[in-house]
Order: C-alpha cells, then structure tokens, then sequence
C-alpha cells in the first residue's frame, strides 16, 4: 500500500503523522511511505530521518493525496485537504466530527472511508488512540491554566502553589478520566488545592485508593459541581463522551457567578467543549474572555509539545496503521472489532451513531460497510 503523510495545516499544529521510526516498520512490511517535505520539522523530524527510514520526499500535499491510496494525519482535514480526498482512499486521522458538520459533509461527498483516532476502542472501553494525546493535554492544562491566572493574562494573579502565609489556587477538574487524573496530578504537583468531580462511584473509589493524599475528590451532582465552580481559581473540563459532543456542563448564568479573572481550561473543545461559553482558539490567540472569567480553549493543545505528543501518537497509531496497510482496511476492521469502533465515514454514507444523533443523519451499521 502506499501511505502518505501531509504536513499538517492547522493554525500551530507542529506534530506530524508518522513518526521516521513508523516510516521504517511500514516500508519493512512492504509498503511504500511518501511524506510532505518538512512535514515533520516542527517535531524535530528532518526529511533527512524519514528519507534514512526509506521513505519517499514529495514537495506538496497535492501530491501525497494524489498518489497515497491511505492518508495518515494528526488533526482532521482542513477545508482544503477534504477538496482533494477522493472516493476509495482511506483516510486515519483525529476526525471529532460531532460538532464539526462542515467536515461530516465534505468527508461523506469526497467518498473516502475515514477511520477516527478518537473512537477506536481498547479493552473495557479505553481509548487507546486517544490516550496518548489526553495524557498530554491532561498534564498540560494545569500549566496554561496557571499561565491564564498571571494578571498579565488577564486572570486573578494567583498563583498556583500559593507561598507561606497566602494559601494555594483552588482548582477543580471536571471528570475523573484520563485527562481528568493527569491534570489533577499535575495540579497537585504544583501545590495546588485540587478536587476532582466525576459521576461514577467505581472511578471515585479509585481515585481516592490511589490518589487520596494528592487530591481530593467529590461526587459530580449539579448543586456540588456549583459550589465548588463557584470558589474555584481554576476549573478545567475534562468530560469525554466517545465520538459524541461534550456536555455542557456549565452554563453563562452560572460562570457569571466565578470569581473575576478565574480561568477555564476547556480540554474538551475538540469535541465542541463542556462550558456554553467555549469556543476554540488557537496557540496564536488562546484566551478571551468571557463575564471576566478567562477562557483558554485551544482546539490542540498537545500541539505545543508537538514532539513529545507526536512520539506518543506513533507508538499508539503504528500498530493499526500497519494493520490497515497490511491487510486492507475492510479485512482489518474485520478481524478486529477495536478498529472497526474507529469507522466513521465510508463511501459516502455516516457508520457512527453517536456522531449521526448530533448531527441528525442516518448512519449505516459499520457492520455492513465491511462486507
């Protein structure tokens, strides 16, 4: 198969698809690797490492989508990279199509098969594609948080860890999952006051077995989740539905009562966020505000650290990409159920529920797309 690799065109996007060391296991299974000239620069990938790995330079997207029958990215297509999708070529990628339907409808008229990082699956639900990249994000909202509290930024001028004799930031994190608990262990590490909300017991249960000295943690009923919203410095979203769009769980009335310069950190933006007043930004324009209260909401947060996140998605994403260049898509969504989850788009027609009951359009059983 051929495999191709743009450079990613997103506003402060420097991760890359493929990593050199995925370019070498793909060309050693017998696949032919063509990557976008200096698509992995901003990861500290120069074409010279992918070209030792044997790959092949090409010098525009156009190219890698003309010739590459399946396209390997980070972050969903831009406007201009759907125009050149065509019908049959398989694209594997971060999709989060719920609140996106520009993209939903571009993919389905393109007649390509998409395959999303977000919605593959792992054993007992967990996200393997997504993991990687929620332990980054995770780890990284506490530290643009505490850089939205600075008064410079336009938050409160408070300081995470607080001094001797003035008491640390109150941070409260929004969902107990992946980012959720890397975001809490960071904060904590900071010197943060951190409590955790989350709905399920067992995860609670958890949490406090193996966290409970670091941070606490509460049961994420509206009338608590308020009151702590309410003292909080720093709140950061952390809610994942799989594939679908994030609950609101904070209203405008109710951020209006936080305390002027508090920050929201809106880890969840990607599948449209889990305030109302959220909206994404970029690494060039991240914060605005909102009622006084500032909102850091970059859609790729992970971007920042484009190498140590590309690394990390590599190690994730290689075992299914050789999986799909070696047997074909169909056969791999066939022969593993997990990847099969990860369907999203094929031949003109929608194969995932969640992202069909936001967007309101019928969806095919992704069943049926394989045979």
């Amino acid at each position: 198969m051929i495999i191709g690799c743009p450079k990613e065109i997103k506003p402060q996007e420097f991760r890359v698809g493929i990593t050199p060391n995925a370019a070498g296991e793909a060309v050693a299974h017998g696949h032919k690797v063509v990557i976008e000239t200096e698509a992995g620069t901003g990861a500290g990938f120069p074409d010279a490492d992918y070209i030792a790995a044997g790959a092949e330079i090409r010098g525009t997207a156009a190219e890698i989508f003309k010739t590459a029958e399946m396209i390997v990215k980070v972050k969903e297509p831009q406007a201009n990279e759907r125009k050149m999708l065509r019908h049959g070529q398989l694209l594997f990628t971060y999709l989060h199509l719920a609140p996106d339907p520009d993209q939903t409808r571009d993919l389905l008229a393109s007649g390509c098969t998409a395959i999303a990082y977000e919605t593959v699956t792992g054993a007992n639900g967990a996200l393997p594609l997504l993991a990687p990249m929620s332990e980054v994000a995770g780890r990284l909202a506490p530290q643009v948080g505490a850089w939205t509290l600075q008064k410079a930024n336009g938050g409160r001028g408070v300081l995470m860890g607080g001094v001797p004799g003035v008491g640390p930031a109150r941070v409260v994190v929004i969902g107990g999952g992946v980012v959720g608990t890397h975001a809490a262990r960071i904060a904590a590490g900071m010197g943060a006051d951190v409590t955790v909300l989350d709905r399920s017991l067992p995860r609670l249960r958890y949490l406090d077995d193996v966290f409970g000295r670091d941070f606490k943690n509460s049961y994420a009923s509206a009338g608590n989740t308020i009151d702590l919203v309410r003292d909080a410095d720093m709140v950061i979203g952390a809610v994942l539905v799989p594939g679908a769009a994030a609950p609101k769980l904070i209203n405008r009335a109710q951020l209006a009562e936080m305390k002027p310069g508090a920050a929201i950190v809106d880890v969840a933006i990607d599948q449209g966020g889990c305030f109302e007043t959220s909206r994404a930004t970029t690494h060039q324009d991240p914060v605005y505000d909102v009622d006084g209260i500032m909102h850091y909401c970059v859609a790729n947060m992970p971007g920042a650290v484009a190498r140590t996140a590309t690394i990390a998605l590599g190690n994730a994403t290689m075992p299914f990409m050789l999986a799909l260049a070696d047997k074909g898509w169909k056969q791999a969504c066939a022969d593993d159920p997990r990847l099969l989850a990860g369907l999203n788009v094929h031949a003109g027609q929608l194969t995932y529920y969640a992202v069909g009951q936001a967007l309101g359009i019928d969806v095919l059983s992704p069943t049926l797309a394989i045979k």
